[in-house]
């Protein structure tokens, strides 16, 4: 794991911009599923990275020396597998998720309940493969916030 690095915001700015009020603001950059979009292109930007070709993808991002990275949103919990696994009607399938740890480098986790300061930091592969077969990623590897602190240590 990497040292605690940020993504930061102007909150005042983003106010002025989008015409909102500063608690819509932090409603909307604590939404994984809204933000996300947001923390993938900082994170390209910071590293002269490059996005994934579409969306569909099983990566986020791929950095110079074509290593690909999944960007994941830390809130109430996280999930290593992919996302197509996760929600409503959906289902866990270790084969699929194997095979997205196979694929890529690791995963950059940005805790976004920090916003407007957000830390990040990055998880290689192979740590969250050993996790997963020691059980401490549960069956699903969906972790909540606290286990989370509890494997990888504080930002």
């Amino acid at each position: 794991m990497d040292k605690t690095k940020y993504l930061k915001w102007d909150i005042s700015k983003l106010k002025t911009a989008l015409e909102l009020s500063e608690e819509d603001v932090k409603k909307y950059f604590t939404d994984g599923r809204r933000v996300s979009f947001l923390t993938e292109r900082m994170i390209v930007k910071k590293y002269n990275g490059i996005l994934s070709p579409s969306e569909g993808a099983g990566y986020d991002v791929i950095m110079p020396g074509g290593k690909k990275w999944e960007v994941r949103s830390l809130t109430k919990n996280v999930y290593f597998c992919p996302s197509k696994m996760v929600g409503s009607s959906r289902s866990f399938d270790e084969k699929g998720f194997l095979n997205k740890l196979d694929e890529i480098e690791g995963y950059y986790i940005c805790d976004i309940l920090q916003f407007p300061k957000i830390p990040y930091l990055t998880i290689s592969s192979k740590v969250i493969r050993d996790h997963y077969f020691s059980g401490e990623l549960g069956k699903t590897s969906r972790i909540t916030r606290k286990t989370f602190f509890n494997l990888f240590g504080n930002f």
